[in-house]
């Protein structure tokens, strides 16, 4: 589910989002709560039997789980960023080539 939401959200939203900092809330938002959501459903999985996510010991760390979200977490922050620096890098071409922004449909 994380990944899901990491490859099809913050690309957009940086992209689409002007303000950098309301892209970054809204992609902190949407994977805080997949992430919740996620780490629910595997835990319950676990009480029932299922040790694929989780070791069967309770008492053993999880920092497999642990690195690989927080891998997936900061590669939708980069994306994010990328899809910002597209938007700036693209405004910036075009304003280049004498296109005014302000007022569209005017080359």
């Amino acid at each position: 589910m994380e990944l899901i939401v990491m490859l099809l959200l913050p690309l957009p939203l940086g992209y689409l989002v002007r303000s950098r900092v309301a892209a970054y809330l809204a992609y902190i938002g949407a994977h805080s709560f997949v992430f919740t959501f996620q780490t629910m459903t595997l835990t319950k999985a676990w009480v029932g039997g299922a040790y694929d996510a989780f070791a069967k010991d309770p008492n053993q760390p999880e920092w497999p789980y642990a690195v690989v979200n927080l891998a997936i977490y900061a590669a939708g922050l980069g994306l994010v960023a990328l899809g910002a620096w597209l938007r700036d890098r693209r405004r910036a071409r075009r304003s280049s080539d004498g296109i005014d922004l302000a007022a569209p449909g005017r080359a």
